[in-house]
Parts: C-alpha cells; structure tokens; sequence
C-alpha cells in the first residue's frame, strides 16, 4: 500500500485492509462493467445489498429510492457514525481498454462512484470481521449524486430520523492530488452547483432564405458569449464563481434554421449572496439577449444547489485519525476549496462531518472519457474507513 511508521492500531488495520485489495478489484470490476445512472441503480443496489446481508448487517432498502442504509451494533456503546459513498454512473461512453470495461453503451463510472462504494464494502467486510469497536457504524450508500437528487431524496426519505448518527462523513477520488493522500479543509470545501436549461424559441426556415426566420442559433451564440462577462465582470477576483455552457443542443442540417435552440449550464458558487447575484444575472442577460434577437425563452433551473461546508470540529479529528493511520505525510490540511459539486452537502446540513479528498496521482480527470480510478488506492480508503469508525466508536 505504502511505507508508513507503523504502530499496533495502524498495523493490524493496513494489514487488514490489504487483505481485501483482491477483492475489492474484484466488487469494483463487477460494479464498473454494470453502470446505472442516477435513480436507476436497481441491479447495482442489490449487488451492495446481497454483500452487506451476508456479512451480517441489518440492510434497509429502497432509501430515496435507490439508496441503501447498512448497519451494524456491536457492544453497548450509544455512538453512531455514518459512513457515505455515492454508486450511481454517468451518461458518457468510457473509451478505456480495459478488462473490466462498461458494458453498458454510453454509460459508465467515469467519476469513480463504484471505487468509492467498493472502499466502503472492504471497510465493512473487515469491520464486520474483526467487530474492533463499541456502538453502531452506519453505512450510506447514495444514489443519484450526479444530478444532486440522491442526498435530498434519501434525507426527504427520513434518512436521519429512521437511522440517527451523531456524524456523518465521505471522501472522494481525485486525479491529480498526490497519490494516497488524504486531503481536509475546514468550512466550504467545495461549491454550490445550480444546473439550468436555457430554451429559445426562434422561426424556423430554409438556410437559403434567413430573412423569413428568426435564428435562435444566433440568439443562443450571442448569449454564450454575454453569460461569460458575468464572472469577468460582476465578480470580484477574490471570491470564485464559474458559469459554463456545457452543451447548445439545434439543429441537425446545415441548410435549415432550427425553430429551438437549447444551452445547458452548470453554474457553481462558493457563497450564497454571490449565486443569488449571479443567478439573477443569467435571468436578467437571458432575457435581454432574448428580446434583442426577437426570440421567445424559457429558462428551466434545476435543483438548487448548496455549498459544501464542512464542520471544523469534524474535520480536525477525522485528519488526526488519518494522520494516526496513515502517517503524518500522508495528510494534507488546510487544502485551497474545489468549484467542483456534492449533495453531500446536503447531508453535512443536517448533521457535523466532513468531506476529504483522496489523491490517486497523474491521470485523467473525473467525467472525462478516457478516466481510470486508480484501484490501488482501494485500500487506503478503506483504512480510513475503519480506522474512523474504531476511534469514534472505542
């Protein structure tokens, strides 16, 4: 796994999880060549849930739909901590030579989501062998974290009321930090993410005769370009804001006007004040580009978004537990806030925790075809895992 001082603790857990490593290859082979998107994730559920029973966990199913909670009590103890991992796919084709390649056409785990729930499953299966702690372990597996559904459904589903814990806490894979460290950021640790869909409404015609139509390509294009002078613009340099116009959906033959043209956004925001700012900038500029073009519009805002903010308290313990685990250079705090999103966000609400990073060194970044989650890291997650849950859990 990697060169550590070792003592007792650290040992007996790295050992442990080492283990599992084959596998947790294994689960996450399984789980990567079977993707299921957001709130479908039926056959990936019960995969998870068949596992969890047989190593003798209470399983309820069906949480916000396609959610899981997994527990088990060992001992007396009145603590309860609640471990997260996300399982859901994404709508891209993986372009990777892989031996566990998606099966799926146009569907695959290309932000790592079965890596995260496989480093909970090897967590769980040493825990549930080893039965090293005092209280009851919680584990969460999320759908649907791509399209921020996941975590309000399964919340909304009375998550916390039917399964209380006193902290609840995830982690995530991430290309490009140095490979197995862990990294932990008090408060906002990453941004609120608002995905909306802009619909104008043009005059379809003949490409030969432009005159008789009204160009909602045109209208879209101009709009493109005045959305970008909103962060330029509007927002100071010393706060962070992204707007991105991700697709623009018109047309299919060079000779004809489309009547719609469609721009799908992702806009991310690290204050409240500042995407209430900018979010009444996309409206107001949507509306003027609209109407200087002649064109109808119809904006469609998605789920609001929530900033990711992490409870100081939380943050500094479960880093102290890494560092115990892992060893001191293995943990990187403070860490700068990422623009990317997480409905976790929406759990850390509700209940103290924190969000880390795991690093898993040079590649390809998440959402992108060609992305491989590292599997050697498998285990570093899941030690963490377990060590979080025997410390709290003494």
């Amino acid at each position: 796994m990697m060169n550590i001082k070792h003592n007792d603790m650290n040992k007996r857990i790295i050992e442990g999880v080492n283990a599992l490593h084959s596998q947790m290859k294994e689960w996450m082979s399984h789980l990567h060549q079977h993707p299921e998107l957001a709130l479908q994730e039926n056959e990936s559920a019960k995969y998870l849930a068949e596992k969890l029973r047989l190593w003798g966990y209470d399983v309820a199913e069906g949480i916000g739909k396609t959610g899981i909670v997994a527990s088990m009590t060992v001992g007396t103890g009145k603590n309860v901590i609640g471990l997260r991992a996300d399982f859901d796919a994404l709508p891209i084709q993986e372009i990777n030579d892989l031996p566990y390649k998606s099966k799926i056409e146009g569907k695959s785990h290309l932000c790592g989501h079965d890596g995260h729930s496989t480093m909970l499953l090897g967590a769980a299966k040493y825990l549930s062998e080893t039965r090293n702690f005092n209280g009851t372990v919680r584990l969460i597996f999320q759908p649907a974290e791509e399209t921020m559904e996941g975590g309000p459904a399964m919340i909304a589903d009375g998550l916390f009321e039917r399964f209380p814990v006193d902290a609840v806490y995830a982690i995530h894979n991430m290309p490009g930090l140095a490979f197995g460290k862990l990294h932990f950021r008090e408060n906002e640790m990453m941004a609120a993410v608002d995905n909306w869909e802009i619909e104008l409404t043009g005059k379809g015609s003949h490409g030969s005769m432009p005159e008789l139509s009204i160009d909602p390509v045109v209208c879209g294009s101009s709009l493109v370009m005045a959305l970008q002078t909103i962060v330029s613009r509007n927002v100071s340099p010393w706060q962070n804001s992204v707007i991105t116009v991700g697709a623009f959906l018109a047309g299919n033959a060079g000779n004809v006007v489309p009547q719609t043209a469609v721009l799908r956004l992702s806009i991310r925001n690290m204050e409240p004040e500042l995407r209430k700012m900018v979010l009444n900038k996309i409206r107001s500029i949507t509306k003027a580009q609209a109407e200087a073009f002649n064109c109808q519009y119809e904006i469609r805002e998605g789920i609001p978004g929530a900033v990711l903010v992490n409870t100081p308290e939380n943050t500094r313990w479960a880093a102290d537990v890494a560092r115990k685990t892992l060893g001191d250079d293995q943990v990187v705090y403070p860490v700068h806030p990422y623009m990317g999103s997480e409905d976790f966000s929406f759990m850390l609400q509700k209940k103290p925790g924190t969000y880390c990073m795991l690093g898993s060194g040079e590649g390809f970044m998440v959402h992108h075809p060609q992305y491989v989650f590292n599997q050697d890291i498998l285990p570093i997650g899941a030690a963490y895992w377990v060590a979080l849950t025997e410390e709290y859990l003494k």
